[in-house]
C-alpha cells in the first residue's frame, strides 16, 4: 500500500535544508511570539496589582472595586498562562513535525504545502507563456 509512518520519516529526512531551516523559523516565530505576548500579559498583570494594591487598602470598606481588581488580576494570570500553555503545544507541535514523527493536523500542512506549490508553478508556466507570446509578436 505505501504512504505508511516509515515511508514518511525518510521522505522527512530527504526535505532539502531550506525546507527544513523555513519550518523551524516558523515554528520560532509562531511559539516566540505567543511567548512575548504571555510575558507581556504576565508583566502587565504584576503591574496592575502593585498599582491596584494601594487603592485597595484605602478603599477596603468598598468591597465592588476590590473585587472587580481581583478578578481582573486572576483573568490576566489565567490569559499569561494559556498563552504560555500555547506556545509550548506549538513549540512541541513543531519538534514533532520537523522530527518526522506525523503529528495530528501533519497531512492538512503537507496538503496545503502541495497546493501552494502547484499554484505557483501554474502561475509561473502561465508568467512564461504570455512572455513567449509577446517574445513572438515582436519578431
Amino acid at each position: 500500500m505505501g504512504g505508511g509512518l516509515g515511508d514518511r520519516s525518510q521522505g522527512q529526512e530527504k526535505q532539502p535544508f531550506i525546507v527544513t531551516a523555513l519550518k523551524a523559523a516558523t515554528a520560532a516565530t509562531a511559539g516566540g511570539s505567543m511567548l512575548v505576548l504571555s510575558g507581556l500579559v504576565l508583566a502587565g498583570t504584576v503591574i496592575a496589582l502593585t498599582v491596584a494594591t494601594p487603592v485597595l487598602v484605602i478603599f477596603s470598606p468598598v468591597l465592588l472595586p476590590a473585587a472587580i481588581a481581583l478578578a481582573l488580576v486572576a483573568a490576566g494570570f489565567v490569559t499569561s498562562g494559556g498563552l504560555g500553555v500555547a506556545a509550548l503545544s506549538v513549540f512541541s507541535w513543531m519538534y514533532k513535525y520537523l522530527t518526522g514523527k506525523h503529528p495530528p493536523g501533519a497531512d492538512q500542512l503537507d496538503s496545503a504545502k502541495e497546493r501552494l506549490a502547484s499554484k505557483a508553478r501554474g502561475i509561473k508556466e502561465a508568467a512564461q507563456h504570455r512572455i513567449d507570446l509577446q517574445a513572438q509578436q515582436a519578431s
